[in-house]
């Protein structure tokens, strides 16, 4: 009996990822790459075509907005989702969530309650960020 259960909780821990946890790590690895600064870790995240609308207004593409984290210009210092919602398509995924963002931009400081929109696709076997599009919750 005990190896039966043994052999029941290797194997449920080795069952793959659904796509649902595949994007809410892929998310994850997102924002603390985002908080971070990390380039690198960011261009392994996003697809070379993102398009990135930011709250303001301001829509940037990759080069655009790696610069900008890269000189100080954007900043983000915590990223608190509140709720998020996943929902798969075959190789794409939207995720929409509620978080409180804090940090620095071309305006100042910032304390933000944001409604958040990613769009995910699978490339080659990984999940790559397309889109990216913030709105402030008044």
């Amino acid at each position: 009996m005990i190896r039966l259960l043994l052999f029941l909780v290797l194997g449920a821990l080795s069952l793959p990822a659904t796509a649902e946890e595949e994007i809410k790590q892929a998310e994850k690895s997102w924002y603390e790459a985002v908080l971070k600064r990390d380039e690198s870790g960011l261009k392994g995240i996003f697809s070379p075509d993102v398009i990135y609308a930011h709250s303001t207004g301001k829509v940037e593409n990759l080069t655009e907005y790696l610069g900008r984290l890269r000189e100080g210009k954007q900043r983000y210092d915590t990223f608190q989702y509140e709720k998020t919602t996943v929902r798969v398509h075959g190789d794409s995924a939207v995720l929409h969530a509620i978080a409180r963002v804090t940090g620095k931009n071309d305006a100042g400081p910032f304390n933000d309650h944001l409604m958040l929109i990613h769009f995910w696709v699978r490339k080659n076997g990984a999940w790559r960020l397309v889109a990216h599009q913030t709105t402030k919750i008044p």
